[in-house]
């Protein structure tokens, strides 16, 4: 049976929509690695919750706001990938509803990142450079400055984690109930997403470092990772098997 079509949503090919899932998954994995690869060799590391040590290596940082920007790109890249994954899941009864909602969530997470890199590659940086700078009793009022900014990104990181997490998770469904990509692709996404709502929820109690933060770190690095490879690898298999 060929793909259901709906008014004023276009028809994909069996063709163009393998297409799709490759520049989706492409997307999502590039944009990742490149986030991974930017935050664990240039992000200065440490114990995120002491904040007079890990305060004075991000004033040491001199690629901090560079970082940060890459890291904004790689990650609406991979927001991106989702978007053109939403163009295979929108035309199934199922899944509808449930796509367009997770596309929907996917540009709510994209705000919240927005804000969440300003704060913490521009406003951050600038409170710690200042607090560095001062001196005297300039300098408890500027340290207090920048743990108001590290609080207030706690904040969005909290909610940046949860709405990633709800729009991996409604991916997760509409692949499931649309059925046009393996179901273990929808679990993988669904499960990623269960992880990152959990782990936002966590930062609003625990801040950026806690054991479980370490363990759903993992969880999530690994799942999301499966997820865009197996999106690519179903497009490249596909496109394949359409020529030979």
């Amino acid at each position: 049976m060929g793909p259901v079509t709906h008014a004023g949503e276009g028809t994909d090919t069996a063709g163009s929509q393998r297409r799709t899932l490759t520049i989706a998954g492409g997307l999502m994995l590039g944009g990742f690695l490149l986030n991974v690869i930017l935050t664990a060799a240039l992000h200065p590391s440490g114990e995120e919750n002491d904040h007079p040590a890990i305060f004075t290596e991000y004033a040491d940082s001199s690629g901090w706001i560079a970082v940060h920007l890459g890291q904004f790109i790689g990650v609406l890249v991979t927001l991106g990938g989702l978007l053109v994954l939403y163009r295979v899941l929108r035309p199934v009864d199922g899944s509808a509803l449930v796509a367009r909602l997770a596309a929907a969530a996917a540009v709510a997470t994209a705000a919240v990142w927005a804000v969440l890199q300003g704060l913490d590659g521009v406003g951050l940086k600038q409170a710690v450079d200042s607090w560095v700078g001062a001196s005297g009793a300039e300098k408890q009022i500027r340290f207090a400055n920048a743990e108001t900014v590290r609080w207030l990104e706690w904040g969005f990181q909290s909610y940046f984690r949860i709405l990633l997490g709800l729009t991996l998770a409604l991916f997760g469904a509409a692949i499931l109930s649309g059925r046009r990509i393996a179901g273990w692709l929808g679990w993988t996404a669904l499960v990623a997403g269960v992880c990152s709502v959990v782990f936002g929820v966590d930062v609003g109690y625990s801040g950026l470092a806690s054991g479980l933060q370490d363990v759903l770190g993992i969880a999530i690095f690994v799942l999301v990772l499966l997820f865009a490879v197996g999106v690519l690898v179903t497009g490249v298999r596909g496109r394949d098997q359409h020529h030979s």
